[in-house]
């Protein structure tokens, strides 16, 4: 079986082009939890911890209630095809956070109007990927 993956390496992805956030906003609290609240609670209490494959397969289990033994054999099938990548994210799209992906695929995010966020964007020796856009 082919197994996908979301990983970038050396990358940062930019906030898209058409967010209407100006700064990085802590995704508002609802009723049940959202892909955005979910996947910022991770990354800001764990930086440079997780992959952006953890990340994504750790939404899907939330959101599926999985039980601690079906967690191997449903991550093998959540990556047996692709999966849309953090240029997706409602942090990137929404919420006005980059994410920063080091050489070792692990992550972190940096709000838009931080110094680190331009410190990424300045750098050279980093590949910049913007965040999909919202409308086309």
């Amino acid at each position: 079986m082919k197994v996908y993956t979301t990983n970038y390496f050396d990358t940062f992805i930019e906030v898209a082009e058409d967010t209407k956030s100006n700064c990085g906003t802590k995704p508002p609290a609802k009723g049940k939890k959202t892909v955005a609240e979910i996947q910022y609670e991770l990354i800001v209490k764990n930086p440079y911890k997780y992959t952006s494959d953890d990340i994504l397969f750790q939404v899907f289990a939330v959101k599926n209630n999985l039980t601690k033994e079906e967690l191997k054999l449903a991550r093998e099938q959540f990556f047996s095809k692709g999966q849309p990548c953090l240029r997706t994210s409602p942090l990137s799209k929404n919420y006005g956070f980059g994410i920063h992906c080091d050489s070792n695929g692990k992550i972190a995010i940096y709000g838009m109007e931080t110094q680190e966020y331009e410190k990424f964007i300045a750098d050279t020796n980093l590949r910049k990927v913007k965040a999909m856009r919202s409308k086309r």
